[in-house]
């Protein structure tokens, strides 16, 4: 069977499905259509993968449902630099220092081609940051920085984009306060993006080709239909996962995250060979280092001014997991490892091209 474009599912998908994506009234995560109690204010080889992408194939096949079978379209795999520049891009780039969590967003990804490697004229972009509560100011590290955010959505216009939107499926508490009480929406406002507010009957049935684990489960239409999806977890402890970073973070992208949970570090690799970020930003400005995944304790925070880039979405989170926590090796997350041994991206970091980049106060 020929391969299908990611539109062509989702046409084949629309006819299929029927009512499918109706709202469900239950989820496992506990988070409702309805509004949710005001939060106190708030201060504000070079490509990762090979020839035929992440192989999936020990996972086995899904079977016996009448939703088309997808396998990711070439787009959806982190694009090879095409530069004029006399120096290649790094693979992989740590910026680290200074006051503004904006120059260290922008000169991570300066250092591995730019926005324009990842954005064209034009384009639908989804910004997927981790907003998991409405109860958390960004200080608490339990969400990503707004100024983080904020520095992507201007980048992608400036490169090009035709509407940028950012995205997040919160588990506590409702999706307009999350949003606001972050502090992302202001800083996406400013730089005139879109908060897309979660609608449950985006959320469609699909059957990755060799992905098992996720033939059950629904994920969010719009970031399929996405020209570029861009990943920007904080990075912070996890009870269950270890550490919760740019694969965890893709979690947000699909209705039933108790079906994730039942092999958590092996379907968080599924899910994220699956959806394929053209690019992850890992923002370490302050990471949690104890009660994740919504912590509240600034005792367990800790200011790193750190963020990292990278098309390979396996190494940005190795690299955090040794750079930004300490761990003695990046396979120790069981996640890390995984994508590694599917093809999804490297964990090798000693043999990758990583640029340090020192940012001045």
């Amino acid at each position: 069977m020929r391969r299908i474009t990611r539109r062509e599912f989702l046409k084949a998908l629309m006819q299929t499905a029927g009512a499918a994506g109706l709202m469900q009234l239950l989820y496992a995560c506990g988070v409702r259509p309805t509004a949710s109690p005001a939060a106190p204010g708030v201060t504000p080889s070079n490509t990762p993968f090979g020839p035929g992408g992440p192989n999936l194939s020990q996972f086995g096949s899904a079977a016996g449902s009448s939703v088309p079978t997808f396998t990711p379209s070439p787009t959806a795999v982190p694009p090879t630099v095409t530069s004029t520049a006399a120096v290649e891009p790094a693979y992989l780039a740590v910026a680290r220092g200074g006051d503004d969590p904006e120059i260290l967003v922008r000169r991570a990804v300066e250092a591995i081609g730019g926005m324009q490697r990842f954005v064209s004229p034009g384009a639908n972009v989804i910004i997927k940051p981790n907003i998991c509560t409405a109860f958390r100011a960004y200080k608490f590290a339990a969400t990503t920085n707004p100024w983080v955010v904020g520095g992507l959505v201007k980048m992608c216009f400036e490169a090009g984009a035709g509407r940028v939107r950012v995205y997040d499926f919160p588990f506590n508490g409702g999706c307009v306060d999350a949003y606001k009480n972050s502090g992302i929406e202001e800083q996406v406002l400013a730089a005139g993006g879109e908060m897309e507010i979660v609608s449950f009957d985006k959320f469609i049935p699909v059957q990755p080709q060799g992905n098992a684990a996720f033939q059950s489960n629904k994920v969010y239409r719009d970031i399929l239909e996405a020209d570029t999806l861009i990943d920007v977890p904080v990075a912070k402890h996890h009870g269950g996962a270890g550490l919760t970073l740019a694969m965890k973070n893709l979690m947000g992208a699909v209705e039933n995250r108790s079906a994730v949970h039942t092999s958590l570090q092996r379907h968080i690799a599924e899910l994220a060979a699956f959806i394929r970020p053209k690019l992850t930003v890992i923002d370490g400005i302050r990471i949690l280092l104890a009660g994740g995944p919504l912590g509240g304790s600034l005792a367990d925070v800790r200011r790193m001014d750190t963020v990292i880039a990278s098309a390979d979405i396996v190494a940005a989170d190795a690299c955090a997991v040794t750079r930004l926590f300490g761990w003695s090796a990046p396979n120790n997350l069981g996640y890390v490892r995984i994508g590694s041994e599917i093809g999804l991206g490297r964990s090798d970091l000693e043999n990758l091209k990583i640029e340090e980049i020192a940012v001045e106060a």
